[in-house]
């Protein structure tokens, strides 16, 4: 198995104990070390009251693309987990999918730092970006 596969499994088998991903329709697309990349598709799952996608949402996705970027970087037998993030919205879509985009800063022994874009895609394909964030995760041992 190359190192590659290791990391798309490790990522993908974490992702498919995440419970609010599964419910809200989220998917891996993509696992390098040090990046993660998620979509989420629109539906009525993700939307607020005009519609738009939720920044409920937007924040959950873009701290999961950055925390599984995170996790690449981490050792074998830990996982990661949020300690803060900063997000900033920068415009509201309907419709098509998010697709959000986690890359590492900085990974060291006690933390690590990672920032994510998320973009919309809409639906004839044109892209935008939604919102980006900055992330602080801590690497804590696998407790399953």
């Amino acid at each position: 198995m190359s190192a590659g596969n290791a990391l798309w499994e490790r990522v993908a088998a974490s992702f498919a104990r995440q419970g609010l991903m599964t419910h809200l329709g989220a998917r891996l697309v993509r696992v390098e070390p040090g990046l993660c990349e998620v979509a989420l598709p629109y539906s009525d799952k993700v939307t607020q009251q005009q519609l738009g996608f939720h920044g409920g949402a937007i924040g959950a996705l873009a701290d999961i693309a950055g925390g599984y970027a995170g996790l690449t970087q981490a050792p074998e037998g830990m996982e990661v987990t949020s300690v803060e993030f900063k997000i900033n919205f920068m415009a509201a879509f309907q419709g098509g999918e998010l697709r959000a985009t986690g890359q590492v800063v900085k990974a060291g022994r006690r933390v690590i730092v990672t920032t994510a874009e998320v973009i919309h895609l809409s639906p004839e394909g044109k892209e935008s970006v939604c919102a980006v964030m900055q992330q602080t995760l801590m690497p804590v041992p696998k407790t399953f």
